[in-house]
């Protein structure tokens, strides 16, 4: 009911006694070098078992000093690393310190934006753990059930720093699935303040959009794309306009309001489309917003191309923004495959002489094997490109370490 208030449920507090972990030469020089994470196998000596979120404190062969982090006996990544090099004190000041220098690194994006990466994970160096403003919501999701007994220190922190109206939490899809850690929390469930009475609207660069932070995709947008929107929005005046994966119409708006004369939003989910032209009404104070024709398409992308293709369809500018198609490392061959696939069926609708936004969010697949395979396709495909621009991620997604660096966009006249 509308006013009610969600909290923390009682949280038992992690472990006082510390685990004490000796690694592998490997592992060891990695944490040297500041990586965030420690694997299980590169363990060789460890004094006590322990619960999820319990401190480890991790030293060299010589018994000094490390590193520390939180403990998951549930994962592979066995240690989320919070400090390197020195002994620190894990407690509020620690993590009021890591968060209050996280939202300081963002005070630039708040100029006509109200929604961005408060808390980047490990890149922030709080590994496992991403926050996202909303305009007066937080969403903290964690992917690691090691910080659940770490919540009730973490909450307060947000409320003094950003005093939000409600801290919403999500979990990933692991931690989702071990509610013996969990305390009855849920995936959506509001940790703090006032519950949610459905999406929630908030600004970037000038443009409304809503976010269904309960249920929606990565926390409800896809907010580490918001530089790539800005560039298309300077390079959308006079075009015809096809968004692929287009969710609730991110790039599409961007287009719009740089000008395009149709935007064509294609996406499998008809409730992601139905958002994206809610999305458009309330955008249609801009001008170029209200004068640009929106039209959506539901269904498979690869068919709904392929159809386009025979049909003869042609698009002056088109936008292939996938999810992610590998989950694992053993997945990137297929994903590479789903790139190529991709680029053939968007050259065979573009305009010659038209542009080319293709972007990759996996991990598992590196810039030199995303940009190669679209790229080569293109060649094969008697459609050679010319690159524009390589761009990765915004100023709200820093990049701190190898794995880190996941989000890569071609931008390119074919």
């Amino acid at each position: 009911m509308k006013g009610e208030t969600g909290k923390l449920p009682a949280i038992p507090a992690p472990s006082e006694r510390r685990i004490a972990l000796r690694v592998s030469a490997n592992a060891e020089r990695a944490l040297r070098r500041g990586h965030p994470w420690l694997f299980a196998e590169a363990i060789t000596q460890q004094n006590q078992a322990g619960a999820p979120g319990d401190l480890a404190v991790i030293f060299n062969s010589q018994r000094k000093f490390l590193a520390v982090g939180l403990y998951d006996p549930t994962s592979p990544i066995r240690v989320r690393v919070l400090h390197h090099h020195t002994p620190a004190t894990i407690g509020p000041e620690w993590f009021a310190m890591k968060i209050g220098a996280a939202a300081q690194i963002r005070a630039a994006l708040l100029t006509n934006t109200n929604g961005y990466r408060l808390i980047h994970g490990e890149n922030d160096g709080l590994p496992g753990l991403v926050s996202d403003r909303y305009a007066q919501s937080l969403v903290v999701k964690i992917y690691s059930p090691a910080w659940i007994p770490h919540l009730p220190m973490i909450v307060p922190i947000l409320q003094d720093l950003l005093t939000p109206e409600r801290i919403i939490l999500r979990l990933g899809r692991e931690v989702a699935r071990q509610p013996q850690f969990l305390y009855q929390l849920k995936d959506g469930s509001v940790i703090s303040g006032i519950e949610l009475q459905g999406p929630v609207l908030f600004l970037e660069n000038g443009i409304t959009f809503e976010a269904d932070l309960l249920r929606g995709q990565k926390t409800g947008f896809f907010l580490d794309q918001r530089d790539n929107r800005a560039r298309v929005e300077k390079i959308s005046k006079n075009k015809r306009v096809l968004n692929v994966f287009a969710y609730t119409g991110g790039f599409s708006l961007y287009a719009a309001r740089g000008g395009a004369d149709e935007v064509v939003s294609l996406d499998i989910s008809q409730p992601a489309l139905e958002a994206a032209e809610q999305n458009f009404e309330r955008n249609r104070v801009h001008p170029a917003v209200a004068a640009c024709q929106h039209k959506i398409m539901t269904g498979d992308a690869f068919e709904l191309l392929q159809n386009m293709a025979q049909a003869e369809e042609k698009f002056d500018l088109v936008i292939i923004d996938p999810p992610s198609f590998a989950k694992n490392q053993a997945e990137s061959k297929k994903a590479l495959a789903a790139y190529r696939q991709l680029t053939r069926l968007g050259l065979a609708i573009l305009q010659p002489g038209g542009t080319l936004v293709q972007a990759s969010c996996s991990s598992r697949v590196s810039e030199e094997e995303f940009f190669s395979a679209v790229l080569q396709t293109a060649r094969q495909a008697g459609r050679p490109l010319k690159e524009i621009e390589r761009t990765g991620h915004a100023l709200d997604h820093p990049v701190g370490f190898p794995e880190g660096a996941y989000l890569k966009c071609l931008f390119a006249v074919g």
